[in-house]
């Protein structure tokens, strides 16, 4: 939008520092840590907590999914629990998948459950053993930290009211979030809004609401009135879903675990200010002590910041109901306006090899995991290659395969396109007087230019990336066919344009490490100093390769033994000694090298596996001839029998003949009757051909005695 379109944008990104459940995490983070201080040794009354916490949770989470038939009775937990581990880990996979389809997250539920299971069984025979310290009473907590942290948030959870223990956890994951983005090269946003920032705010949007008719009080909360907004002339409820307006379990979704539904005079109304229960966060109000509701945080920071109307507003797409819906109808019922909001944006979901991203599933990969496999560049090609408002589907093979394909074609068409320019830079204007704007380069200036419009009209059709590099990538290819059909004749000036034009819209995608112009993607800015390699290098690496072609070319024409072993060297230079510095010496048709710098870990690459492709080649070839050499072994062996003995014992079982003429051609068969017509012929042909083979065994064996 501003790099390519121009427009001047004010991106502004809230945080929501404070929901249920981050109320729930944080405290649950806070009851367990404290507890875990606690425990000074491993105690009998310690197992006891964790036992009842264990069988709490085995009956309230793991048994949603378990069959009715294999749900534990009170009391026989532990008893059958050996049993549901081993069908758990069965080779059968068909329990466990009909367990999942039950809920979802019985795996992640089942797996907690048998690690603290297992973390008990263990302290009880540590407590046998006499091994009941700090240590090991922390181990047991550590273990069974999930289960223990409903047990305690529903005993002392009440108890917890320091604003800081909920700040703190938002605070942490925001700026993990900030260190993700600015390695995956995200812009930070021109402004931040948190909403424990705004609470004052909020509470005078609410009143807002209420003044105008479409909120109303329950017990201390507030919540909008969905049906007298939508009765109001000029308002519509659910807008962007309308067929979602009476999904319960969306809405009841998006209130929160901690919301109370009583009082609320419609399914679909949802709360704008909350009244705070003990271990919740509170603020005041006119309604008493309570916190913002999920939904109008947005609506409040948006409008402070931006007034009572913003051209676009984005999220995932599961946000349009009913959050984003909620938010329109309470900035519309407060601002008096029938349009809070100009367009939606709304992205598509990750998934992992098919399946959405999900921690029951799975199939959760982090941003610092995937950075270790793959770099950022590589990640936002992936995103580029797929539409930003469907579902993205990331796996191995896009990475591996189209990814580094993609990436790799470019690295070597900015490559041989820079050597290019550098060899015609020192080569200084061409003394002959032909014009070098031909057919092939009015082609390619006119493919340039068609792609260009092919490029920009990609963008304005809802941003279509995957066009728009594959415009791109048809650029190069073309480009490419160009170079190699003019060979030393091409014109520079168009080559040029066209890559760095190509380069300029890679680095638009945020595809380059900086801001260069240069050709390219840019300069990698990651280091301790931007240094450009080439222009240091090339000046020096240009002179040794003229004498390494002057050297070539002397060679190549006196073409005796001695020169020979200089073209092994020249070849030995290029090969071996300047691969590892990561200089790559193209030898061409004119008999001059162009010089590229290129990574040497890619040029290692590129010649262990040339020689590799050579190596079986060779091995191929020696294959066939000793193939055909065994071949032939055993065609001369067979010809090694005389054909006046091929049809007498033991060439033949005995008995098969009883009479043979001079040349050992039988007569008779084994019972003295002559031989019929047809098998004499048949036996005629088959000594001719003994004859022949002979013939050739004799003469390979005169050969090796001459050897």
């Amino acid at each position: 939008m501003t790099d390519y379109f121009g427009y001047g944008v004010h991106f502004v990104m809230n945080i929501t520092d404070i929901d249920d459940k981050i109320i729930i995490r944080a405290r649950q983070n806070h009851l367990i840590e404290r507890f875990r201080q606690q425990q000074k040794t491993l105690t009998p009354g310690l197992l006891d907590i964790v036992l009842t916490s264990w069988t709490s949770y085995v009956h309230a989470k793991v048994a949603k999914g378990l069959p009715e038939s294999e749900r534990p009775a009170s009391g026989s937990e532990q008893d059958t629990w050996p049993h549901l581990v081993s069908r758990f880990q069965s080779e059968d996979k068909s329990w466990k998948l009909e367990c999942l389809k039950r809920d979802e997250k019985f795996e992640m539920q089942f797996t907690a459950a048998n690690k603290a299971y297992n973390a008990i069984q263990n302290s009880r025979q540590a407590l046998q053993n006499g091994q009941a310290g700090e240590e090991t009473a922390q181990a047991l907590v550590d273990e069974s930290r999930d289960i223990l942290a409903l047990t305690l948030d529903k005993e002392q959870g009440s108890t917890v009211k320091d604003h800081s223990i909920f700040r703190s956890l938002a605070a942490y994951w925001e700026d993990q979030f900030f260190k993700d983005m600015r390695r995956l090269r995200v812009r930070d946003p021109d402004m931040l809004t948190r909403v424990t920032e705004y609470v004052p705010e909020i509470v005078s949007f609410v009143e807002g609401i209420i003044k105008n008719g479409y909120g109303y009080v329950v017990d201390g909360s507030v919540y909008f009135d969905t049906w007298a907004f939508d009765s109001a002339e000029n308002h519509d409820y659910a807008k962007l879903e309308p067929w979602s307006k009476g999904n319960r379990e969306l809405l009841e979704e998006g209130e929160g675990a901690l919301s109370a539904a009583t009082g609320r005079r419609s399914a679909a109304d949802f709360a704008l200010w909350k009244a705070s229960k003990p271990g919740e966060p509170s603020w005041p109000s006119p309604w008493g002590p309570g916190r913002p509701g999920w939904h109008i945080e947005c609506s409040v920071m948006a409008s402070a910041i931006l007034g009572d109307n913003m051209d676009i507003h984005s999220g995932g797409s599961d946000l349009a109901f009913p959050h984003h819906d909620n938010e329109m109808a309470q900035s519309e019922a407060y601002h008096n306006c029938s349009s809070w909001v100009n367009y939606f944006l709304h992205t598509g979901h990750l998934h992992i090899e098919g399946l959405k991203m999900s921690k029951s599933l799975k199939n959760f990969i982090t941003i610092d995991e995937i950075l270790q496999k793959y770099t950022a560049r590589q990640l936002r090609l992936a995103f580029l290659t797929q539409f930003w408002n469907a579902k993205i589907d990331f796996s191995e093979s896009l990475m591996v395969g189209e990814v580094r394909n993609i990436e790799a074609s470019f690295n070597n068409f900015f490559t041989v396109v820079k050597a290019l320019m550098s060899q015609a830079q020192a080569e200084g204007p061409r003394l002959d007087s032909a014009h070098r704007f031909n057919d092939l380069e009015k082609e390619l200036t006119a493919k340039f230019h068609e792609g260009q419009a092919s490029f920009h009209a990609a963008l304005c059709d809802s941003f279509n990336t995957p066009d728009a590099l594959n415009v791109l990538r048809d650029l190069v290819s073309r480009t490419n066919v160009y170079i190699n059909s003019r060979g030393a004749n091409l014109e520079i000036s168009v080559v040029e344009r066209v890559a760095r034009w190509i380069g300029q819209m890679l680095r638009m995608f945020g595809l380059g490490e900086g801001e260069s112009t240069e050709i390219g993607w840019g300069q990698d800015v990651s280091g301790e100093a931007n240094v450009n390699r080439e222009e240091i290098l090339i000046p020096y690496l240009r002179t040794l390769s003229s004498f390494r072609d002057g050297v070539r070319k002397v060679a190549i024409a006196r073409g005796d033994t001695a020169l020979r072993d200089i073209l092994a060297l020249c070849d030995k230079l290029r090969d071996v000694d300047l691969v590892p510095l990561g200089v790559a010496l193209d030898d061409q048709e004119d008999g001059k090298a162009l010089v590229k710098l290129v990574p040497p870990a890619e040029l290692i690459k590129a010649r262990d596996e040339k020689r590799a492709q050579e190596q079986e080649k060779a091995a191929r070839k020696a294959a066939a001839v000793e193939a055909e050499r065994q071949k032939r072994l055993k065609k001369l062996e067979k010809g090694r029998t005389p054909p006046q003995e091929m049809f007498k014992p033991p060439h033949v079982p005995e008995g098969t003949y009883t009479n043979w003429n001079e040349d050992g051609l039988p007569l008779t068969d084994s019972e003295g009757k002559e031989l019929s017509k047809n098998k004499a012929k048949n036996v005629k042909k088959e000594w001719d051909a003994q004859t022949k083979l002979h013939e050739e065994f004799l003469a390979w064996q005169r050969e090796q005695q001459q050897a």
